[in-house]
C-alpha cells in the first residue's frame, strides 16, 4: 500500500529542503519523480538540484523544453509538470505546488511538500489529506524543525 507523507515546510523553503529529502531517497536506493506546478517551476528546481550546495548536486533530468535532459529512464530523479509521467520507474513521488499524481497507487511512497507559511497552501494540503484518507492510503504528517530536519507528528 502507498504511504503518503505530508511535509509541512516552516523554516526552510522548498528549494533548500527538497534536495536533502532527495539525497536520502537516493541513499536508500530509491528513484524519484518530482511533480511540480508548471514547466517554469520544473526549470527552477532543475537549477536548484545542480547548485544547492557548492560541492553537491543530484543526478536528475527533466522533460524541459521537449528535448529533455538525457533519457528519462536513466535518471534517478526526474522532474516534471505532468501528473502521469514516470519515465524512470520511480517508486517515490515528491509532489510540490499542491500537485497530485494521476494514479497515486503506482508509487510506494508519496511525499507531499507544502509551505506552512501560506494559509491557502495549508488549506489545500488539508483537503489533499482528506482525499488520500478517503481513498484508504496510509498517511503520515511531518513538521519541519528549526534546523531543517523533520519531526513526525502523526
Amino acid at each position: 500500500m502507498t504511504e503518503v507523507g505530508f511535509y509541512h515546510l516552516l523554516h526552510l523553503p522548498l528549494e533548500r529542503a527538497l534536495p536533502k529529502l532527495l539525497e536520502k531517497a537516493m541513499e536508500r536506493g530509491h528513484r524519484a519523480v518530482v511533480l511540480a506546478g508548471s514547466k517554469d517551476r520544473v526549470e527552477t528546481l532543475n537549477g536548484v538540484l545542480w547548485t544547492y550546495e557548492d560541492h553537491a548536486w543530484l543526478p536528475h533530468g527533466s522533460a524541459g523544453d521537449g528535448a529533455g535532459d538525457g533519457e528519462g529512464a536513466e535518471q534517478p530523479i526526474f522532474l516534471t509538470a505532468r501528473e502521469d509521467e514516470n519515465p524512470n520507474g520511480a517508486d517515490i513521488l515528491v509532489a510540490v505546488d499542491g500537485r497530485t499524481p494521476a494514479t497515486a497507487d503506482t508509487y510506494a511512497r508519496i511525499i507531499d511538500m507544502f509551505d506552512g507559511r501560506d494559509e491557502g497552501m495549508v488549506a489545500a494540503a488539508r483537503q489533499r489529506w482528506r482525499n488520500y484518507l478517503d481513498q484508504g492510503f496510509a498517511l503520515t504528517y511531518w513538521q519541519q524543525t528549526e534546523n531543517g530536519g523533520w519531526e513526525k507528528k502523526a
